[in-house]
């Protein structure tokens, strides 16, 4: 166990103030841990809203979700998936050792994290243009379409409860954006780092935490895609006019 601990000093592995590399290696998942359960308290908050004023207002967040462009919703929720699945094998690629695989691996979650923040912006450009982000460009109701308010009336709800419902999907996918935005960061510099050799020689736990933040981010979008996009059912060829 001593010369395990002197070899993982020598390779800068070991830190300081650990006494063996399982103590390490115990005490870092624990943080993240702990950091995700944070994020989770975070985003618990908004899916609690969520749930509370939908529950007071089916109506307005079943015409908000009609609004949604569904197919790339969809796109969007298979692009993480496979996302998921690189991270996982870049993950097995670190423990093996093997420096080019993690990189191919990394490289292939960021451009499919990048699809996904693509998408995303092409679906906010289409509400910014209808009119549809409230306290931004709330015009749909008011200028492109005011004969709606009507269809809502007969729904037993209004546009109030529809711009409710708008707030809160900003805000969930907006934060959940910025959190991909950080993984992005995140996984391009840990490819820069396997480029480097950083991730050899049993130091793999670096790639597995940073897995960890990733598959956390996917099961938010998991979480998201149905609550917001699925509200009436599926219909694929929904396109939001």
């Amino acid at each position: 166990m001593a010369s395990d601990a002197h070899a993982a000093h020598g390779h800068g592995i070991l830190h300081h103030h650990f006494d063996d590399l399982e103590q390490q290696r115990e005490c870092t998942s624990l943080g993240m841990w702990l950091f995700l359960s944070t994020e989770i308290m975070m985003f618990g908050g908004l899916f609690f809203a969520y749930s509370l004023y939908r529950l007071f207002f089916p109506g307005g967040f079943l015409a908000g979700s009609e609004h949604l462009l569904l197919p790339w919703g969809t796109a969007n929720t298979f692009v993480l998936l496979f996302s998921s699945l690189t991270m996982a094998m870049a993950v097995h690629a670190a423990v093996e050792g093997k420096k080019q695989w993690i990189v191919i691996w990394l490289i292939a979650t960021w451009l499919l994290g990048a699809a996904f923040l693509g998408i995303k912006a092409v679906e906010w450009g289409t509400d910014y243009r209808e009119g549809l982000i409230p306290a931004v460009n709330w015009t749909y109701y008011t200028e492109h379409h005011p004969e709606k308010v009507a269809d809502l009336a007969a729904m037993g709800t209004n546009v109030g409860q529809v711009a409710m419902y708008f707030v809160l999907y900003f805000c969930m996918t907006g934060l959940h954006a910025l959190h991909m935005i950080i993984g992005l960061g995140l996984v391009g510099y840990f490819a820069y780092l396997a480029q480097r050799g950083q991730f050899r020689g049993g130091n793999d736990q670096p790639v597995e935490l940073l897995g960890l933040y990733w598959h956390f981010v996917d099961i938010v979008w998991v979480f998201l895609f149905p609550l917001l996009y699925l509200i009436g059912g599926f219909h694929p060829f929904r396109s939001g006019g």
